[in-house]
Formats: structure tokens, C-alpha cells, sequence
């Protein structure tokens, strides 16, 4: 496939593209922060969801983790349409325990914010709690295979950044780099 001009990427496109298919997909920034809050709460008392928000918009500012949710979405979009070449259809279809590049490509979102991103991650894809249940819920209809460690990931991040954030403010740091 050639194209005729120059290939210039438009970032505000890309972005936007992001959030509008986390909200055709039926997740939010909120869902997102809500489970940063549940990372968190056991160590800021007075953390709120509308705080986590902040970070949950920081971490989804981040090209890297737009082309993971693209690409995420796209996958379990394709599943849902039978559009995979098989054995992969069935794979992503069943969330098969033994398919791990859904969390592969999660990690490519974790890997920005350190290793207590990771742990984090690890967290709350056992758990599967507020939206991750739901997201994990098989039906018929729907497919989010990536999508539910998308999110978990993207909370993770979060999660992670707000730590560093807090630890940086509580040692009086408040130029970059804070996360």
C-alpha cells in the first residue's frame, strides 16, 4: 500500500481516537480512577477519585499507551467480529489462559512508570476489581481480552504515578521529573 504523500501523524487525532474508543467500549477516566483509588487508599487517607483522575489523564497523554489501546481494542474488535485467523480467533475470543500477549502489551504500558507499576498491575489483574469485573464478564456480545489489562495497566501507571508524585512533594521536589 503506497501513499501519495507524506505520512505525518496527527497526535490530537491519535488521542482522541484513544478516549472515544475507552468510552465506545464502555470504560472511563473514572472507572480508571477508581481503581487507582483502590490501589492507593491503604496509603493516602485523604486521596479522592477526582484526585486520581489527574493521573489516570497523564498516563493517557502518553503516546505509548495510546498505540497499546489502539492496537488492544482493535484486537478484541476484530474477535468479536470473527475477523482473526484461527487458531488466534478462538484464543482471543476464549481469553485463553496460556495466550499471554495481552499482557504483554499491557506491560509496554507499566514499563513507563517503574516497578511498582508492575506489582500494581499484578494486583489488580488477580483481583479484578470495579470495572475490571465487569470488563472480564463473558458474553456472547463482547470481547476484552486486551482491553481488561489495558485498563488494569493504565491504573497501575497511575497508581504508580501518583506514588512518586506524593514521595517527590513529601521531600519538597517540585520541578521535573516527578514521576
Amino acid at each position: 500500500m503506497s501513499h501519495t504523500g507524506k505520512y505525518s501523524l496527527n497526535s490530537n487525532a491519535v488521542a482522541q481516537a484513544t478516549y472515544k474508543l475507552l468510552e465506545e467500549r464502555g470504560v472511563t477516566t473514572t472507572h480508571i480512577a477508581e481503581l487507582v483509588h483502590f490501589l492507593q487508599k491503604e496509603y493516602s487517607a485523604d486521596l479522592q477519585v477526582e484526585d486520581c483522575i489527574v493521573h489516570v489523564e497523564a498516563v493517557l497523554s502518553k503516546r505509548e499507551v495510546q498505540n497499546a489501546i489502539l492496537t488492544g481494542i482493535q484486537l478484541d474488535i476484530l474477535a468479536e467480529q470473527g475477523q482473526l485467523i484461527a487458531p488466534l480467533q478462538e484464543m482471543i475470543e476464549n481469553d485463553e489462559g496460556l495466550y499471554g500477549c495481552d499482557e504483554i502489551l499491557a506491560l509496554s504500558i507499566v514499563n513507563v512508570y517503574g516497578s511498582i507499576g508492575f506489582t500494581n498491575f499484578g494486583y489488580v489483574d488477580k483481583l479484578k476489581p470495579g470495572i475490571l469485573k465487569k470488563l472480564n464478564e463473558k458474553n456472547d456480545k463482547d470481547i476484552h481480552t486486551f482491553l481488561d489489562d489495558i485498563v488494569g495497566a493504565i491504573a497501575a501507571s497511575a497508581a504508580s504515578r501518583y506514588a512518586h508524585r506524593r514521595q517527590a512533594e513529601r521531600e519538597g521536589v517540585t520541578t521535573p521529573p516527578l514521576d
